[in-house]
């Protein structure tokens, strides 16, 4: 089953310019989905509209079969369970990896606890966890602020993955990060997925590191997908080019 479904999708900010133009794509349970593209091509965008954080202008996007909007009932049953990593991270500095962990469990805590801080035995045993999953054994106490590119990611990917997600999508999380460090980070993005069951989508400038580590990849361009690639190891199992899939591509080249 699809977890997200887009089609036809266009997107603008200001209702003149569009900044996606006719995007369709399908992400299916379960996958890492990465979507590559140069800077300013509409990769954050896509994730928007995922999320709920915008509408389209025109076409169709499907989150669990629900149009992500605020406004809709039905969707909003979903929300606390997109975790979604902004480029900026999003970390309260001064604040400490575990208090920024346990904001991820916010929707299941009552306001006033959350307020003075007092959580569940059963949450602070999985924020532990959490942290042990991604790497920060013994820096619960430290603060934000001290700690390395790599491990503000690593705080960031805790804080998603205490909202017990279905789906996390990460918006260039391993840029400006040196490759060694940025496999370090895929690789437990990588591991969560596959003891949690997620779906990931994350934004790359890296094609190499896409195929890598993806089951899809889209290829964006000025808006428009211009190429979407299965991959099975090192293998491509199938691609499609804008919208029209290698079956499709197929037919009609031996029709020619």
């Amino acid at each position: 089953m699809s977890i997200v479904q887009m089609s036809n999708v266009s997107a603008s900010y200001d209702s003149k310019d569009l900044v996606l133009n006719d995007v369709t794509l399908n992400i299916h349970r379960g996958t890492n989905y990465a979507i590559v593209g140069a800077s300013g091509s509409g990769k954050s965008t896509l994730l928007k509209l995922m999320n709920g954080m915008m509408s389209p202008s025109d076409g169709v996007v499907l989150y669990n079969y629900q149009k992500p909007s605020p406004k809709n009932k039905e969707f909003k049953k979903y929300i606390s369970k997109i975790g979604y990593i902004p480029q900026t991270l999003g970390l309260v500095k001064n604040m400490s990896v575990m208090d920024n962990i346990m904001i991820g469990a916010l929707p299941r805590i009552s306001g006033v606890k959350s307020f003075f801080k007092i959580f569940p035995d059963n949450e602070i045993k999985n924020a532990y966890e959490v942290l042990k999953l991604v790497g920060l054994d013994g820096k619960s106490k430290r603060k934000v602020y001290m700690l390395s590119g790599g491990e503000k990611r690593r705080v960031a990917i805790a804080r998603a993955l205490m909202q017990k997600p279905d789906i996390l999508l990460a918006d260039e999380i391993v840029s400006e990060l040196d490759s060694v460090t940025a496999r370090e980070i895929m690789n437990v993005i990588r591991d969560a997925q596959k003891k949690l069951n997620l779906t990931a989508v994350m934004i790359h400038h890296d094609m190499n590191l896409a195929l890598e580590y993806a089951n899809r990849v889209a290829v964006i361009k000025e808006g428009e997908k211009i190429l979407e690639i299965g991959v099975e190891g090192e293998q491509i199992v199938d691609f499609q080019t804008g919208n029209l899939s290698q079956e499709e591509i197929l037919e009609m080249y031996n029709e020619s």
